[in-house]
């Protein structure tokens, strides 16, 4: 069966799946009782049509666009323009001078004349009635009128599925059709031959029996849809920097309105359409909206900003100008939204068992159905009166009819691939509570079958709260403390080299340092910017006024591959400064000159060289991050569109940050390691600081290699072959560097790999690996979009936790799968049988479909929710290459089948013996307790399921809620069918002694399974 799985159902991979992959399953699913149950959770392809239909158009509208723009600013400027807009009524009225619709047509149109003619960016702030510093005014009574005008920044979204849409779908099955048919016939040829109520009773125990298996379904359904929803309004929660009131504050993008002043960095979404305010360097990545992959250059001279775009390098000031369904991107959110998510290969796998079995049944039940209306015939052949046909006859057939439906019903397991659903929505509902947003539903058992994490270091394995803790300033070396041993240090800094250390800490920096509403000094950016910017405080400097005093000419931001940032200013006298910082070895290699303790500029000499290199590694074995701060004068004229200089900079001295190692890493990496998971420290920090931080965590082990990017990069294919197995530690590596260890190690090693990051460059790594896992407070949103789980507290140990979770997942979906197919050969065999050799079925329609709503909506809820523990850890992954119905599964499934259908054939040969049955109930009461024992048989079978390797089932059993609950209600409702629904499911009151038989029975599958699990399978 597993082979045929893979070769027909294997084509879906755990994400970025082909639109054939998805459409060739689909079609081998031909055998399907209700198709809107059945594919609710899988995506919807033809929505995905339209919204890529939407892309094509936008790029090509946003082509001609550019096109026509460029082209009229040649001449725009030696136009009088004058403006012929009016404003409608109702805007003027409420304090503003362009509407809505005017704002979408010049920033999606990138109508640079209409730009123009309304004054330009300052112009249209003025009309939205906000400063481009201090942004809006916030009264609530303002904030009201400004939404009345222009909208709020939300998308339209599908509306909420009531729960009696949910019963209609469930209605939708088509095998509970025709039993209702059956029902309704029953109900008619009965009250016709025997009169109300004894004739509608067969009828009557149909139609309650559907009734109740909808409405089971659609609560279980419908509580999934709820779990659903919640997890996407968790995963579109996003915040910006914003500034109203004159203060910066961070705000969800679903408050912001027409007339904020957004601040936007490197890795940042763009919230809503708008016009570029100031900022440097600014690269936007265009593709998500238009499908252009080539970066778009944004500045004054277009100033362009549309939604959903992502900002590649750089980072600007904002004025929001359109927001919500009046964007491009709020169109195409409406129509993505409605595509859904990809299947999982899981409910892929589960959808191809579901056909196999429904095939196999279907085949039964008109094998089975035939053979009774055989044995009919004949029996009326040998009475000679075939041609003579009663009203009773006529209901035998009928009874026949239901039961071959109700076979069908019973052997195709619609609820296989939806009980993946099920165990996900659980688990991901819980994972939200340990901290991991699962954005990607595969994510979840894909995360149970790693072999490999390769983790960041900086805010995973550590905490991310950095400070500075030793600097080395001309040449001297000092400890940063306490306020006094600063005050110290500060004093001995000659007063030249303390202005330019505080102008390249002040101004070379991705930071900021704000006052907030309560009036306090609050310090934004990365927590390394935020320790330098706090470093500078106390040696006491003034943000403001070095902000002030000096023109920026040119910012390169910080990213991962140059390992360095810098930035050109204006001197008042004339001249430029070059200020750069970053990765120590890299900014010094870059130094010829340094500042001496005298705050003088020297050469730089081997012995200064030496004794740098030296602090250098100093700092790094301490595991302290550090970084070089140097800078550079310029006489001649500089031009921003210049590169910066790579050459003859001036060290103005090495600082050393501490960020502490998390509280639990260590025990996690252990757990990790016992679970068969290899954890790698990929890192852009100096070798020695990884080395230490590695060992300190765990990771490094005596064995392991520690090597750093530039080296890797430089090593052939048979090397990287030998060297990666043993690989524990990369540093100064670029991502480039960790997507090619990814892909080494998921296509050579055939490795399931899970990959942290949290910068822009790091979604090339995330997309490429089996699990992206990006963090949730350090992470830009463009590592977010491209992970399958958001880390919400950026901590290792809940990596650890979505392993466990994600082993979870996998595990109860195969005790659920290897509890149904038990149930399913078992109830297939009895009736098959029985009606080939004695001419009956035992199990009537009524008591089928009960049957299959234990194994199905039931046992789902039952088995598909069962919390994780410690011992899964404890067990090698899966990997790649494992199978789904493992060969333990199939000992457990054939060996349970096997006791059951001797026990139900016993009963139903030697059964009259046995319990000394005779007299016209003896039938009624015989298969009375074969249904009994067959349900109890169940039920322990149920309790068996919870381990599928371990004889002790009963651990933990009693914290799983759901699972007691279950079983408690299914022996109740067992009781009641049994002893007072007589009439309506074909049963008759038992006696004590016949009812310990049947649990006695039902019991004997415990021992019967534990010592099952005895035998040795490979």
């Amino acid at each position: 069966m597993e082979n045929y799985l893979n070769e027909n159902f294997g084509d879906v991979k755990p994400k970025n799946s082909s639109e054939e992959a998805l459409q060739r399953w689909r079609n081998l699913c031909w055998l399907v009782k209700n198709r809107k149950r059945r594919f609710r959770f899988t995506a919807n392809l033809s929505k995905r049509f339209e919204a890529e239909a939407i892309r094509r158009s936008n790029q090509e509208k946003f082509r001609v666009a550019v096109l026509v723009s460029q082209a009229a600013l040649q001449f725009i400027n030696g136009l009088n323009l004058s403006s012929e807009y009016t404003e409608p009524v109702e805007v003027k009225a409420a304090g503003f001078e362009i509407c809505a619709d005017e704002l979408a047509s010049i920033v999606e149109g990138h109508d640079g004349k209409k730009l123009k003619v309304h004054g330009g960016v300052e112009g249209i702030a003025n009309k939205l009635a906000t400063s481009i510093h201090d942004g809006i005014l916030t009264s609530e009574q303002l904030l009201n009128r400004r939404k009345d005008i222009y909208g709020i920044n939300k998308f339209a979204e599908s509306p909420v599925r009531g729960f009696w849409l949910f019963v209609w779908e469930a209605l939708q099955d088509m095998t509970l059709m025709i039993l209702a048919v059956c029902s309704l016939v029953s109900l008619l040829v009965g009250i016709t031959m025997e009169g109300w109520p004894k004739g509608a009773h067969d009828g009557l125990g149909i139609v309650a029996s559907i009734l109740l298996v909808v409405l089971v379904t659609a609560t279980s359904d419908y509580k999934q849809s709820l779990q659903f929803r919640d997890l996407d309004r968790e995963k579109k929660k996003i915040t910006v920097q914003v500034t109203r009131n004159g203060f910066r504050q961070k705000l969800s993008i679903y408050e912001l309105l027409p007339g904020d002043i957004v601040h936007l960095a490197i890795g940042d979404q763009v919230p809503a359409d708008g016009l570029f305010v100031s900022g440097f360097s600014v690269l936007i990545n265009e593709s998500s909206l238009t499908g252009e992959s080539e970066p778009v250059n944004v500045n004054s001279c277009n100033p362009f900003l549309l939604s959903g775009t992502k900002v590649q390098d750089g980072s600007c000031k904002m004025l929001v100008t359109t927001v919500g369904m009046k964007t491009q991107w709020g169109k195409l959110m409406a129509t993505l939204s409605e595509g859904g998510d990809d299947e999982t290969p899981l409910q892929v796998k589960l959808n191809g068992v579901a056909t196999i079995i429904g095939k196999i049944g279907l085949f039964f039940a008109m094998i089975t159905f035939a053979v009774l209306v055989q044995g009919l015939f004949s029996h009326k052949l040998r009475e000679g009166s075939q041609w003579i046909w009663s009203g009773d006859e006529a209901m035998e057939i009928l009874e026949f009819f239901a039961v071959a439906v109700t076979i069908v019903v019973v052997a195709v397991p619609e609820g296989l691939p939806l009980a993946v659903t099920l165990s996900l929505a659980f688990a991901m509902k819980k994972m939200m509570n340990d901290k991991a947003l699962v954005r990607n539903l595969a994510a979840c058992e894909t995360m149970g079958s790693s072999t490999t994490i390769c983790s960041d270091k900086t805010g995973t394995l550590t905490t991310n709260h950095m400070t500075v803790v030793k600097a080395c300033i001309c040449g001297k070396i000092k400890e940063i403390g306490s306020s006094k041993e600063t005050s110290n240090f500060y004093s001995e800094i000659p007063g030249s080299a303390l202005s330019i250390l505080l102008q390249s800490i002040f101004i070379n920096t991705g930071g900021e340092i704000v006052k907030n509403e309560d009036g306090k000094i609050e310090i934004l950016g990365t927590p390394t910017e935020t320790a330098l910017l706090e470093f500078g405080l106390s040696l006491g400097g003034d943000f403001q006024s070095e902000r002030q005093e000096l023109n920026i000419v040119k910012v390169e931001p910080f990213n991962s591959v140059k390992k360095k940032m810098g930035v050109v200013l204006e001197l008042p006298n004339g001249g430029f400064r070059v200020h750069c910082k970053g990765a120590s070895e890299i900014v010094l290699a870059s130094c010829d000159k340094f500042i001496d303790l005298n705050g003088e500029v020297v050469s730089l000499n081997e012995a200064s060289i030496n004794h740098l290199k030296d602090t250098i590694e100093r700092f790094a074995c301490e595991a302290l991050r550090t970084l070089c701060l140097a800078y550079m004068e310029i006489e001649n004229e500089y031009s921003a569109a210049s590169p910066l200089p790579s050459k003859g900079y001036t060290c103005l001295g090495i600082v050393g940050i501490k960020d502490p190692v998390r509280p639990g890493v260590r025990e996690s990496v252990a757990i990790c390691r016992s679970a068969g998971i290899t954890v790698r420290m990929v890192t852009g920090d100096n070798i020695s600081t990884a080395k230490a931080i590695a060992r300190e965590c765990g990771i490094l082990t005596s064995k392991g290699i520690a090597i750093e990017g530039p080296e890797f990069r430089e090593k052939s294919e048979e090397e990287l072959r030998e060297i990666i197995p043993k690989l524990q530690v990369m540093a100064r590596s670029s991502p480039l560097d960790k997507h090619t260890l990814v892909k080494h190690l998921r296509t050579t090693f055939e490795e399931v790999v899970a990959v942290t990051g949290d910068g822009t460059n790091d979604a090339p790594a995330l997309h490429e690996a089996d699990i992206g896992l990006a963090m949730g407070i350090a992470g830009t949103e463009v590592a977010k979009e491209s992970a399958d789980v958001i880390i919400l507290d950026d901590n290792f140990s809940t990596i650890v936790t979505v392993a466990k979770w994600g082993r979870s997942v996998y595990i109860n979906i195969q005790k659920f799968v290897q509890f149904q197919l038990t149930v399913n050969v078992v109830a297939l065999i009895v009736n098959f049988s029985s009606a080939c050799l004695t001419g009956n079925a035992p199990l009537t329609a009524v008591q089928l479909l009960w049957v299959n709503m234990i194994m199905d909506t039931l046992g789902a809820l039952a088995l598909a929710t069962e919390p994780p523990n410690d011992d899964l850890m404890k067990r090698s992954p899966v990997g790649r290459k494992g199978n789904f119905i493992s060969n333990v599964m199939w000992r457990n499934i054939l060996g349970q089948s096997l006791y059951q259908f001797v026990i139900i054939w016993f009963l139903q040969t030697r059964g009259k013996a046995a319990f000394h049955l005779d007299g016209p109930d003896s039938d009624l009461i015989l298969n009375t307790i074969i249904f009994n024992s067959f349900v109890c048989c169940q039920v322990f079978n149920e309790i068996s399921s919870r381990e599928m390797e371990k004889v002790n089932v009963f651990k933990g059993i009693m914290e799983n809620y759901v699972f007691v609950t279950v079983l408690t209600c299914t022996a109740l409702f067992q009781i009641i069918i049994i002893e007072f629904l007589g009439s309506f499911a074909n049963t008759t009151p038992l006696s004590l002694r016949q009812w310990f038989v049947c649990v006695f029975l039902g019991f004997l599958g415990m021992p019967i399974a534990a010592v099952l699990k005895m035998i040795p399978v490979s």
